[in-house]
């Protein structure tokens, strides 16, 4: 068994899950020597960004809560059997700490931590936070709460040690923030010279979204704008086909989906994409102008009240998603032909959402957590 610190973080399920605790891994890893273990879903996401990560992944039987009560008794059967794996493995070797990333996977390593007496903690990126998170902050006495906004201090119950510390983003968006617009914009096959928007639904496309873009395919292109479209797998090849049949003179490129987020994102002259906590970090750093469409269909809107920090700060413009093309299209055309022909508001914009940034996120957080490991340390001694 090896002698250095272990560390634990828990979730998973989807890269908004997944790449703000990998980023505070980075940080960590470049803080001090360590083993580093994410408890997980037996999703392939998980499996594939983890791998890419060179983090173990230690897969969980639990499943997600069910909102049909018959299921009820083969939820809370997998999730016994996970919280006894976790508290068997930490028994066996002891973490300095176990950090609920988010998602239902995080749950019983949170627990079972809490029932050892093992520091626990919380990245918490959504405005505000989700039961599961709210649940976790009291019953398993989290040291503290990393929230990305200050707005969500007033949704956790009074007493649970919260810090915004902003959201920890990839150190590739970082990097990318840096990199010429032109030659990106070249490499995915566009004008380099022509102003170009981004359209995103996350990693599994927007239908509503990719049918209201079809609609305002001739209103982009009369304002010489280009469009990169990320459709998700299910509508690449139907929106690949209506741009080409649209005759408008659209330069476009439709993507499934891309693996150069960052490159993207720092080729975009405008953004338009759901409001997932993860995404809007990464529009923050950097320092885009964004049409924010939450995705409607979450009973408790979670990405509308993120949507509405940006707004609110002037960063973004937030449209709810009226699940029909023609909808969508009649409000987000005249939001579209405003921001495209006023390149200073768009400037304004982009300032404001870099000014909800925050830079060093993943080192706050890193060190944060090597502060309470070295006390544990200390007392083992």
């Amino acid at each position: 068994m090896s002698n250095r610190p272990w560390y634990v973080f828990a979730g998973g399920g989807t890269g908004g899950h997944l790449f703000p605790g990998l980023s505070v891994v980075d940080s960590l890893r470049r803080m001090n020597e360590a083993d580093v273990s994410f408890f997980c879903t037996d999703r392939p996401i998980d499996r594939d960004i983890l791998g890419a990560a060179g983090v173990e992944a230690v897969v969980q039987t639990v499943l997600p809560f069910p909102a049909k009560p018959w299921r009820w008794p083969k939820f809370l059967l997998r999730w016994g059997q996970s919280v006894r794996s976790c508290l068997r493995a930490f028994s066996a070797r002891r973490p300095a700490f176990v950090v609920g990333a988010g998602g239902y996977a995080s749950g019983p390593p949170v627990y079972a931590a809490a029932k050892l007496a093992i520091p626990t903690f919380l990245l918490n990126p959504d405005a505000v936070p989700g039961r599961a998170n709210r649940h976790m902050a009291v019953r398993a006495n989290v040291r503290c709460v990393f929230a990305q906004w200050e707005v969500t201090r007033q949704h956790f119950p009074a007493g649970v040690p919260i810090e915004v510390s902003g959201c920890p983003v990839r150190p590739a968006f970082r990097r990318a923030a840096g990199l010429a617009p032109e030659a990106i914009r070249e490499s995915f096959g566009l004008d380099p010279h022509r102003p170009m928007l981004l359209v995103t639904g996350a990693s599994q496309g927007a239908r509503t979204i990719n049918e209201a873009m079809l609609t305002l395919a001739g209103a982009v292109a009369a304002a010489d704008w280009q469009v990169l479209h990320l459709s998700g797998a299910t509508d690449a090849e139907r929106v690949e086909q209506a741009y080409r049949q649209s005759n408008t003179g659209l330069r476009y490129r439709v993507l499934a989906f891309t693996d150069r987020m960052p490159e993207a994102m720092a080729a975009a002259d405008l953004i338009i994409s759901r409001a997932g906590a993860s995404t809007l970090s990464e529009i923050q750093a950097m320092g885009k102008p964004s049409v924010l469409f939450p995705y409607p269909y979450h009973r408790d809107q979670h990405q509308r009240h993120n949507a509405a920090v940006l707004a609110e700060a002037g960063a973004a413009v937030l449209l709810d998603d009226a699940k029909d093309a023609t909808a969508n299209a009649a409000q987000l055309g005249p939001v579209l032909a405003r921001l495209m022909g006023d390149a200073a508001e768009r400037e304004r914009m982009a300032r404001a959402a870099s000014s909800l940034d925050v830079p060093d996120s993943a080192d706050r957080i890193a060190a944060r957590l090597l502060e309470v490991s070295q006390q544990g340390e200390k007392l083992q001694r």
